[in-house]
């Protein structure tokens, strides 16, 4: 009978977990779009949203509100997955607020002596701005200052991902709480760069780790 089990455990066992597995990656491959084709900036700016995965934010000009939310980005989010070669977080901002922004980088960087080259504060014009958040389409507002706490998964493509569920259209992520970050968008960047990491493997231009 030991026989038997030990059998079953090292040739049964393995099957089910690898059949429990593939049914999980085929329920999750996918983030669903929610907005198609969110407005290119290289044609305003040096950076783009395209051929990467870009977290795109929009810090606003009381850059000093966001310290926390940008905490939580950098702690949760950024740490993780800052290594993954065609990652990138790029926040939008007004002119005027390059010397906030970099007052936020050296902050963080005493705080976690983390490598920032892929955390990238763009200025736009607040006109560009505008039309940039606005081509995201989501049910969400800028505030007066032309900042918000919700951050967004753009795709290679240029396209907004997010979750379309029984709980509604989810199109961003409260950076304010960590929460959000850890339950949803967590996961949602996960499933975001798996799916980016087996396009690359089928490609056979596989780079970067997850």
């Amino acid at each position: 009978m030991r026989k038997y089990i030990v059998l079953t455990i090292l040739f049964v066992l393995p099957l089910i977990v690898y059949l429990f597995f593939a049914s999980g990656i085929n329920n999750f491959a996918k983030l669903p779009v929610v907005t198609q084709d969110v407005m290119e900036i290289s044609g305003i700016s040096n950076e783009s949203i395209k051929n990467k995965i870009t977290i795109l934010g929009f810090f606003g000009k009381n850059v000093k509100d966001r310290y926390g939310d940008a905490g939580n980005l950098n702690q949760e989010i950024y740490k993780r997955f800052h290594e993954f070669v065609d990652f990138q977080f790029i926040i939008l901002q007004p002119p005027g607020t390059k010397q906030l922004t970099d007052d936020l980088l050296l902050e963080l960087n005493r705080l976690t002596q983390t490598n920032f080259k892929n955390w990238k504060f763009v200025s736009l014009s607040e006109k560009d701005l505008v039309k940039v958040f606005e081509s995201l389409k989501t049910n969400l507002k800028l505030e007066s200052d032309l900042g918000t706490s919700h951050v967004f998964i753009i795709d290679r493509d240029g396209n907004l991902r997010g979750r379309d569920d029984s709980n509604g259209v989810k199109f961003g992520y409260d950076s304010r709480f960590v929460a959000d970050i850890n339950n949803n968008m967590v996961d949602d960047v996960k499933v975001i760069l798996a799916e980016y990491r087996m396009a690359l493997k089928k490609n056979n231009i596989y780079k970067g780790k997850l």
